[in-house]
């Protein structure tokens, strides 16, 4: 990875409304579907800003659960998961043809992103609520994950994505929100947590252990307090601290 092909992302359109100070600094967006968070008119807000900043548009759909922002594992059938995660690409779909605005990738939110990463079952289950993308858009997936082998297996083109913003345990799952240490949020924390993704495809894990990951798109997340200053440091220092690998 060099510094012109580095794609950072930030899930949107859930709520806080900082998008149009956020967009100028990422590449690709994941806006809200309506499961965790978003509605018809948030989608189609956002989406447009993003075509104006020109962010390219990606789908964020969730558990069906606004009550814990889609960050809570919900038990509920198969047939209930898929028929939520279609419904709110159907409507996304609406949004962005209205728009003539093509569909770039789609990203998994929260506990439901979190659970394919590692549970085969929930992850077939996932992608056949999406198959019907395989062909026409991306899926960002965390790297060395469970979705992201079934994901190959089934035709789909993946992104590897990584997160800028979250510590990571020595298995790459992400250190629980509910532990202090969960989230980066001084900027260059930030950088020097992610200069060894980018340079040596490594990440630095809770423990001090360095640990092999792969990452096409970096997350910051919208709703984190510090994401405005996060993005705004990044974008000046990255490309000074990734210069010398192109000499």
């Amino acid at each position: 990875m060099n510094q012109f092909s580095i794609d950072i992302n930030c899930d949107v359109g859930e709520g806080v409304g900082n998008e149009a100070e956020l967009f100028p600094f990422i590449s690709s967006c994941n806006i809200a579907c309506g499961g965790h968070a978003g509605s018809r008119e948030t989608m189609m807000e956002v989406a447009q800003l993003a075509a104006i900043h020109g962010v390219k548009v990606g789908a964020h759909p969730s558990y069906p659960d606004k009550a814990n922002f889609g960050r809570e594992a919900m038990d509920i059938s198969k047939e209930e998961l898929i028929q939520s995660v279609q419904s709110q690409l159907s409507t996304f779909d609406e949004v962005l043809e209205e728009l003539k605005i093509p569909l770039h990738h789609i990203k998994a939110h929260g506990a439901l992103y979190n659970q394919i990463s590692k549970d085969e079952l929930l992850a077939r289950v996932f992608l056949k609520a999406i198959e019907s993308y395989r062909d026409n858009a991306l899926l960002y997936v965390p790297f060395n994950s469970v979705v992201e082998k079934l994901a190959l297996e089934m035709g789909f083109k993946i992104a590897y994505e990584a997160f800028a913003d979250r510590n990571y345990n020595v298995d790459l799952s992400l250190v629980s929100r509910k532990q202090e240490n969960a989230l980066i949020q001084d900027p260059k924390e930030v950088l020097h947590h992610i200069l060894p993704i980018i340079k040596e495809g490594s990440v630095k894990a809770v423990n001090g252990e360095f640990v092999e990951i792969s990452a096409q798109t970096l997350c910051v997340h919208g709703d984190t307090a510090a994401a405005l200053k996060i993005l705004t440091y990044i974008s000046e220092e990255l490309p000074r601290n990734l210069v010398h690998i192109e000499k």
